[in-house]
């Protein structure tokens, strides 16, 4: 029986071998490590690493599960939070120990509270960017960051809460 069906089992002649010319470039696209912009904006599809490989190594996402956004959202509102009950205990005759934030209070209640936001903001950045890296000197992944720093806001705004309502 005759092999009819010229995809199956044919070798390139020379009248067919630029049919089958290799038309890659050589530049493997899988190797771009970092993240292109548009796919943060538009149409980002890849939340977690398919293939093993992938998992032992740092990588980038642009999209994150409902569990990263509550994240979010609690540290920033708990900046926020933390910066009033600042604004409230210095009207009190409390003090600012933060040099940076220190400074920003000089300038008044909004830069200081803008200050605070942004720059939680830009740290909560580049923990999202860098979530998938494993930390060799505390030996844990960078994603669980994030609920270290909530316990440590929230233990701030505890404290903070004590002060108010028993030393003021």
């Amino acid at each position: 029986m005759e092999n009819t069906d010229k995809s199956l089992g044919e070798v390139p002649t020379d009248s067919s071998e630029e049919r089958y010319r290799e038309r890659r470039s050589g530049k493997d696209r899988r190797k771009n490590y970092q993240a292109q912009f548009k796919y943060f904006l538009i149409n980002g599809r890849r939340e977690v690493a398919r293939r093993e490989e992938d998992r032992t190594r740092s990588y980038f996402f642009d999209r994150y599960n409902q569990r990263m956004f509550a994240a979010i959202t609690a540290i920033l509102m708990l900046s926020i939070f933390d910066a009033l009950l600042t604004l409230i205990l210095i009207e009190h005759g409390s003090s600012e120990l933060n040099p940076v934030m220190a400074y920003f209070l000089d300038y008044g209640h909004l830069p200081f509270i803008i200050a605070k936001y942004l720059l939680t903001s830009f740290g909560v950045v580049v923990l999202l960017i860098f979530k998938n890296v494993f930390i060799n000197k505390i030996n844990m992944y960078a994603h669980s960051l994030f609920g270290c720093v909530i316990f440590v806001f929230s233990t701030v705004i505890v404290w903070e809460l004590f002060l108010l309502f028993t030393v003021l």
